[in-house]
């Protein structure tokens, strides 16, 4: 009986333990998800009409999850500590909805990224085109594209140097940086998603042991 609670004891701190790393891990990836989506590159996108909403839509369900796991972080540790077996089924269905969140947005990342990619250039295409066709009118859109991503034009910048940052030397073709600075964002984030769902299997193992081992210590008493 006396090896049986010294068990019990054990998952319950490995379960404690799990949670403050989880809501931990929850506040980084609320972080990450925010400061990809309104800091670094895309920032500048926030206040244009058309805007890359295939990148953002696996921001928003990683930042949606996040919250999830800060939450649940704090729901697991009040399940391990009173070792109720409702609480913790729930904190299990809890892991189960972040999991498949993450999962999602990690195979979004990688398998989207291609049709993200496209609907970035295909932006910058019209931006590109509308600034050719008006010159005198000016492009926002274009001046934006061009200091997020630190580009100018195309093959050639002539066309639309005035457009192009002060700062820039040399020639930068924005399609290329698009599709380098686009691929390499997507990739941190489909890695952060899966790398939390892993993270979460074992937590729903954790939380399984420790429920079926508070029924058994339930039954022998």
């Amino acid at each position: 009986m006396g090896r049986f609670r010294g068990g019990l004891r054990c998952i319950k701190y490995l379960l404690l333990g799990f949670n403050l790393l989880f809501w931990l891990a929850g506040s980084a990836v609320i972080a990450f998800g925010l400061w990809f989506r309104f800091g670094g590159t895309m920032k500048d996108f926030s206040s244009e009409d058309k805007s890359p909403e295939y990148f953002y839509m696996g921001l928003y369900v990683l930042v949606g999850a996040g919250v999830l796991m800060m939450a649940v972080g704090f729901f697991g540790c009040c399940g391990a500590t009173r070792e109720s077996q409702c609480v913790l089924g729930s904190f299990f269905t809890c892991l189960l909805v972040i999991f498949a969140a993450e999962v999602t947005t990690g195979v979004f990342a990688f398998i989207g990224k291609g049709v993200a990619i496209r609907h970035v250039q295909t932006m910058y295409e019209e931006a590109y085109n509308d600034y050719l066709r008006d010159r005198e009118k000016g492009n926002g859109t274009l001046i934006t594209f061009h200091s997020a991503f630190q580009c100018c034009g195309k093959e050639s910048s002539e066309q639309v140097q005035p457009t192009c940052p002060k700062e820039l030397l040399g020639h930068k073709n924005c399609i290329d940086e698009i599709e380098t600075i686009i691929s390499v964002k997507l990739q941190l984030v489909g890695i952060v998603g899966i790398g939390i769902a892993g993270l979460t299997i074992f937590g729903m193992i954790f939380s399984m042991v420790l429920c079926c081992a508070i029924r058994n210590s339930q039954d022998v008493i």
